[in-house]
């Protein structure tokens, strides 16, 4: 076989692990989506996907698939076999016990608890191994998980509906529903998926929203698994009440940031109400976003979704911390007395605002869904 042939074999079997690690995408938090398919004879005789944190993992439940038969097989796994013990055993260690030939890696693992070792484990154990099949397409599925190591913080996504003319609401404040049903559940989707949900003081009082994953369609993807991300309220003043929407179950985690000053003249007994439903974080006086977000990384938080109003979206804009931009298009006119979409200073020349690149643009529903990254070509 050529060398051809080899390396488009390794690229069709990636491709399967890579679509088997996308069954974990609402559920494996905080551990990244992988998936494994071992091959013997250009057979498939074993596959498995990462499900959920503290369960095994894609190559455990692959080699319990091929049996016996994995012994001189290939494996093809989406991200470096883990070397370390954490809530499960070495994966790297069980494709050794298997008695496999040879292992082709999507990605090396940015984790540094594994980075390269479970690799070179393989190789002493005289396995061969390749890295880098993929690669793009395996770090894309894991981007927050990558980025939580790399850069130390969470992948960023910027959601808003809006009006064609830019408006998130009416002057009074009303926007429900701006956009229609298959936005919204297209949202859902995007929840889903998310490990925390970030919004606004400003924007909890307005709207009293839930923020948790409520569709039918991440139910049956996730085989009625629904993982709710972590609700974040950033909240200088400690304004929110116990009577809230997002404080009413109490099964789901919230997290509400504020400030030393805010937390301080609060009364004892108003705190010890919202402490019975949250967990209260304080940061330095101005809620710094990027001492946050560092916050965040710390705690294993890989992607973060802001749904907030023009304030806290323009912030984020503003300082540069918003990874994507997904604006949901309703075809409607609000009027310049409406609500804009981001707050962000006034500026002299096209060249300072901001720049996005489109990466796609569908029709969902009656409404259109643009999905940007900063155009950093621009700055």
């Amino acid at each position: 076989m050529s060398v051809l042939d080899i390396d488009s074999q390794a690229r069709h079997f990636m491709a399967r692990a890579l679509k088997l690690a996308e069954k974990g995408l609402y559920t494996t938090h905080p551990n990244p989506r992988v998936g494994c398919v071992i091959v013997k004879n250009g057979e498939i005789i074993g596959e498995g996907w990462h499900e959920r944190a503290g369960e095994p993992h894609a190559e455990v439940h692959a080699l319990r698939q091929a049996g016996e038969r994995a012994r001189g097989a290939d494996v093809y796994v989406t991200l470096e076999p883990c070397s370390h013990h954490g809530r499960t055993p070495p994966c790297a260690n069980a494709l050794i016990d298997a008695g496999v030939s040879r292992v082709w890696a999507g990605s090396a693992d940015p984790n540094p608890l594994v980075a390269g070792r479970g690799l070179e484990r393989l190789q002493q154990a005289g396995i061969a191994v390749q890295c880098g099949v993929l690669q793009t397409e395996c770090e894309t599925l894991n981007i927050g998980f990558f980025q939580r190591f790399k850069r130390g913080r969470p992948w960023v996504r910027l959601k808003t509906a809006a009006s064609l003319d830019g408006r998130v609401a009416l002057a009074s404040g009303a926007s429900k529903w701006l956009t229609g049903e298959s936005a919204r559940q297209d949202v859902q989707r995007l929840r889903a998926r998310s490990s925390a949900i970030v919004t606004g003081i400003n924007t909890v009082l307005a709207d009293d929203p839930a923020l948790t994953v409520r569709d039918d369609g991440v139910s049956q993807a996730s085989a009625g698994r629904v993982r709710q991300p972590l609700r974040i309220v950033l909240d200088r003043q400690l304004r929110l009440t116990d009577n809230l929407q997002i404080l009413a179950d109490t099964g789901n985690p919230v997290l509400i940031v504020t400030t030393p000053q805010a937390l301080a003249s609060q009364p004892a007994v108003r705190l010890e109400r919202l402490r019975q439903k949250a967990e209260i974080l304080t940061l330095d006086p101005t809620l710094d976003l990027s001492a946050f977000l560092a916050e965040l990384a710390s705690r294993g938080v890989n992607e973060v979704l802001v749904e907030a109003g023009g304030t806290l979206a323009g912030a984020f804009l503003q300082q540069g911390l918003c990874d994507e931009y997904w604006l949901y298009i309703a075809p409607k006119l609000l009027g310049p007395e409406g609500i804009p979409m981001a707050n962000i200073p006034s500026v002299d020349r096209l060249s300072k605002v901001p720049h996005f690149k489109i990466q796609s643009l569908v029709q969902v529903g009656n409404d259109v869904r643009m999905v940007m990254v900063p155009d950093l070509t621009s700055c």
